[in-house]
């Protein structure tokens, strides 16, 4: 496996932008390339800052088309394809998950690095079969805010935001979720609010 990642890491950085969305797109469907799309990312935006926004941007769009993929595999096939990929107590455990917090299930995994359990989530969101809206939704804002996030700190701080990722990603991606989080709940907190006051008049 690792000279298939050295090849994709290599014809990748060959592409550029659009190496970069191939990379994150492979991660999120078919092959898992473990923080592969964060630390090619971190190398081209340290040697062409300008570009940091554009290659975030393909990062996320390619990891998101990614999970759809996936998403639309599980919808087709069910439960079955899901059986297939993953073991019973994990889909078990995922699918109290999901249950328990809805969207939430997909948006937190969605930013957190491995070994955090990200593809599951997936595979139960089109088993359960959520709006495909909301779906690409919930995958857009947590992608994008580990990305667009990524990106920003290697256009400030070079190639060293690699080994600080390396260092702190669980510590980063937590926070980052805890955000989302606590954003996600205030807007159902708000939505909820306007709703009662609506009915209330």
């Amino acid at each position: 496996m690792s000279k298939v990642v050295a090849t994709v890491q290599s014809f990748a950085v060959s592409l550029g932008a659009p190496g970069l969305f191939l990379v994150a797109l492979l991660d999120s469907s078919a092959l898992s390339l473990p923080q592969v799309p964060d630390l090619l990312l971190i190398w081209m935006v340290a040697r062409h800052p300008s570009m940091w926004f554009v290659y975030a941007l393909m990062t996320t769009l390619g990891s998101v088309l990614g999970c759809v993929s996936m998403y639309l595999l599980a919808r087709k096939g069910g439960e079955r394809v899901l059986r297939k990929m993953i073991s019973a107590d994990r889909m078990e455990r995922g699918r109290v998950a999901f249950q328990k917090w809805g969207l939430l299930a997909v948006l937190v995994p969605s930013i957190l690095p491995p070994p955090a359990p990200f593809k599951v989530f997936v595979l139960l969101a089109g088993v359960v079969q959520i709006p495909l809206w909301q779906f690409v939704t919930a995958i857009g804002l947590g992608r994008g805010f580990r990305y667009f996030f990524t990106a920003l700190l290697a256009r400030w701080y070079g190639e060293a935001a690699m080994a600080f990722l390396e260092a702190h990603m669980r510590e980063i991606s937590l926070g980052l979720a805890l955000v989302l989080v606590v954003a996600a709940v205030g807007w159902i907190l708000l939505r909820q609010r306007r709703t009662q006051h609506v009915g209330a008049v």
